[in-house]
């Protein structure tokens, strides 16, 4: 647990979040600045810094579990398609020093982007999260 990151602060329940699922060692919740409506995060509850840091086993329950948000959001949202990415240092574009996969819905119509610099609507956050959290429990994953 990191005291300055923003990523452990939710897992802590000291700042909030949209969660959409849960497992032993992973959240995952909307991003506040979504690149695309359900633009969802996969933390892992133990803090590494990036993939230098992280043990193997965290790595793949991250992966393990971004197959499940992304068959959540084509089904949920009908996306084209899902972008799945995950950043390691600054000049790659980490921006949050936390251990996490960005799990991104396109759309055809839509440009390609990671970071959004625009908050989303708070109400709209919530009730996207909402069926998502709906979505993703309904179907079957084992953590």
């Amino acid at each position: 647990m990191s005291d300055d990151c923003i990523f452990c602060k939710i897992l802590s329940g000291e700042a909030p979040c949209y969660p959409v699922h849960e497992t032993r060692y992973t959240k995952t919740f909307l991003d506040i600045f979504p690149a695309d409506p359900g633009h969802c995060l996969i933390v892992t509850k133990e803090h590494f810094t990036d993939i230098f840091e992280a043990t193997p086993e965290a790595v793949g329950m991250v992966g393990h579990v971004s197959t499940l948000i992304a068959h959540t959001l084509r089904e949920e949202l009908g996306c084209d398609g899902v972008g799945i990415y995950q950043l390691n240092g600054d000049s790659a574009g980490q921006s949050v020093f936390h251990y996490h996969m960005h799990v991104i819905p396109r759309w055809k119509s839509t440009e390609l982007n990671i970071h959004s610099r625009v908050p989303g609507d708070p109400a709209e956050l919530e009730a996207l999260a909402q069926r998502l959290h709906e979505r993703a429990y309904s179907m079957r994953i084992d953590d």
